[in-house]
């Protein structure tokens, strides 16, 4: 599942393409718009909230869209379609006056609200470092309240911080010396809050570093854990170790760690 960094770059990459221009054609294919048109309206701007990517029209109506696990959005220009294999995965379809046309392909949540009731579906999550509203006092209180949960699982908990997924959550935990099933009350909050934050921070924003923690940008070495299973840790060489990380998770998220850099408590 992409994590809150790609939907924030997902969003600068639409802006462009879309903010200010007015829709000569398109439709909305799935959700509980299937079928509605929106010729005619005309696209104030675009905003995130962790995972979710909001757009919003003037006429007093945002889209509301999720990638999960197999979404993805598209651009098109003028003269230019999608190969034919891909056209019945469209759930959105966006032309503007320029002829661009942006595409919202096998997108599993699609909803379309007014712009006032976009707390009804993103107004349970935590708070989000890529916002200019990101609040790290409410960010480490929420992960006070469950002293008892895992720091793993509280770093995936969306109303907690919003916009880490596994790649952040485990490299995070690994970045901080953290057994990731020590229980978060045993950890120092506002550090982990305050890393939490620069990685996403530096993700966006440091050229060439998008979800690179170590400094390598390198094929493989980008990481320091994830997906390194079984291999040397890039640190101490102490073979990486991978489990799964939640009993009958659809998303299949695994966690993964060394056991000499994170040791368990004893």
């Amino acid at each position: 599942m992409p994590e809150g960094d790609s939907v924030y770059q997902l969003a600068a990459r639409l802006r462009p393409a879309l903010d200010g221009h007015t829709l000569t054609d398109g439709e909305i294919r799935s959700g509980n718009a299937a079928g509605a048109e929106v010729t005619g309206w005309r696209i104030l701007e675009h905003d995130t909230h962790g995972k979710h990517l909001l757009t919003r029209f003037d006429n007093g109506h945002t889209l509301h869209t999720h990638l999960r696990m197999q979404g993805s959005w598209t651009i098109s220009v003028k003269g230019r379609t999608l190969p034919r294999r891909i056209l019945p995965d469209v759930r959105i379809r966006l032309v503007v006056e320029t002829g661009t046309t942006v595409w919202g392909i096998q997108l599993p949540v699609v909803d379309l609200i007014p712009t006032g009731a976009e707390d009804t579906l993103v107004g349970h999550l935590g708070p989000d470092p890529l916002r200019s509203d990101w609040d790290p006092d409410d960010a480490e209180a929420r992960l006070n309240a469950r002293p008892q949960q895992p720091v793993i699982h509280a770093l995936l908990d969306q109303r907690v911080i919003a916009g880490l997924g596994n790649m952040w959550a485990n490299e995070i935990c690994y970045l901080q010396g953290l057994y990731p099933w020590t229980p978060t009350g045993d950890v120092d909050t506002r550090r982990l809050v305050d890393r939490a934050a620069r990685g996403l921070t530096a993700s966006v924003t440091i050229p060439g570093m998008f979800q690179t923690t170590t400094g390598n940008r390198r094929r493989g070495e980008r990481h320091f854990v994830v997906g390194r299973a079984g291999r040397p840790c890039l640190r101490c060489g102490t073979p990486v170790r991978a489990t799964t990380e939640v009993l009958n998770d659809p998303q299949q998220r695994r966690t993964w760690w060394c056991p000499r850099c994170q040791p368990a408590p004893a």
